[in-house]
């Protein structure tokens, strides 16, 4: 009777008990602050994640929390190296039976990419949603609050299991792969382009409406456990009467790879072209993307890839084509096999 007594106590309290969230800040407007309410001006990752979750105390009504603090900087500063210790902190949390999800707090300039770094890193099936906040924590009608307690409410519903890294933004939910930031101030500025959000979370309240079906996390290969460095990936910017000595500069200067973010369907100025394919004969990966904001770069479009050895970033924007790069070339330097990653993750 003692036995049944306690087995009996024991699944009371695990059927009631709250979940477990673990908070990691990494800096950027939801931990700025300014001089008042209505200062445009404002500096970022001035407040730490203890300061962040007590401006939620609504937070421990439907989670046990805890928070830690990775870094505390604007996230246009972000670095590979912050990448890498994020994501092994991460996986070191999840793997715990006491950590049900994580949240991480972010800013919104690299959210995406860091987004999408992380689901294509992370080894688990269990939530983690980034959040980010467009108005600062001391300005008129901050975001950040709502959009953190949405956020947790995201890694605690059970349907957000095996979704990917998810961002949980302005009473949305997106998939990390298909998220953008598509405007320079408005708090709805996180869209999903090509897709549509794949779900809303209104005052806590998760409801789903799709799935992303592109391989993730646990169905990712990219391991980044024993990594300390990724290789360098670059960005270029196309325009008409483009100045192509920049490329020239990226092949002599240490570049494994390098992102052109084409005009259109990811075309090139003839000059650029010419040195592109330059690069691709000294072993650098050259990948199309494009700078209009959705929609794939077609192989074999306008530009004849198999030809000049190029790959195309299919419907990636030009950031998350980096990120996907460089992963990809910590597993190998076959043009044919990272051209079918962009057609899987």
């Amino acid at each position: 009777m003692k036995k049944l007594l306690v087995v009996l106590a024991l699944s009371f309290t695990a059927l009631f008990a709250k979940p477990n969230v673990v908070i990691l800040a990494t800096g950027g407007t939801i931990a700025g602050s300014a001089s008042s309410q209505l200062d445009t001006a404002y500096t970022s990752g001035t407040i730490t994640v203890d300061a962040i979750i007590a401006a939620v105390p609504q937070l421990k009504d439907i989670a046990n929390i805890k928070g830690e603090q990775v870094s505390n900087i604007g996230s246009q500063a972000m670095t590979n190296e912050i990448w890498l210790k994020l994501s092994k902190r991460v996986n070191e949390l999840l793997k715990r039976k006491d950590v049900d999800g994580i949240v991480i707090t972010h800013g919104t300039d690299t959210l995406e990419a860091t987004a999408y770094f992380l689901d294509l890193t992370i080894k688990s099936d269990k939530p983690v949603v980034l959040v980010g906040a467009m108005r600062n924590s001391s300005s008129m009608s901050a975001d950040g609050p709502l959009n953190i307690y949405n956020a947790v409410s995201v890694a605690i519903n059970k349907e957000s299991k095996a979704k990917g890294v998810l961002v949980a933004m302005n009473d949305k939910i997106h998939a990390a792969r298909e998220v953008q930031k598509t405007n320079t101030t408005a708090v709805d500025t996180f869209q999903s382009p090509n897709t549509g959000a794949i779900g809303s979370v209104f005052y806590g309240n998760v409801k789903y409406y799709l799935a992303p079906v592109r391989a993730h996390t646990k169905k990712s290969e990219f391991d980044v456990s024993k990594l300390n460095e990724l290789p360098q990936v670059d960005i270029i910017y196309a325009h008409a009467n483009d100045n192509a000595s920049i490329i020239d500069y990226l092949i002599k200067n240490g570049s494994k790879g390098i992102i052109s973010v084409g005009m259109g369907n990811g075309s090139l100025y003839p000059d650029s072209q010419n040195l592109l394919e330059e690069a691709v004969s000294k072993g650098i990966k050259v990948v199309r993307s494009s700078r209009v904001g959705s929609g794939e770069v077609t192989l074999n479009g306008e530009t004849n890839d198999e030809k000049s050895g190029f790959i195309v970033a299919d419907n990636l924007s030009p950031a998350k084509a980096r990120v996907l790069l460089m992963l990809a070339l910590t597993k190998t330097n076959d043009t044919a096999k990272i051209q079918q990653m962009y057609f899987k993750y």
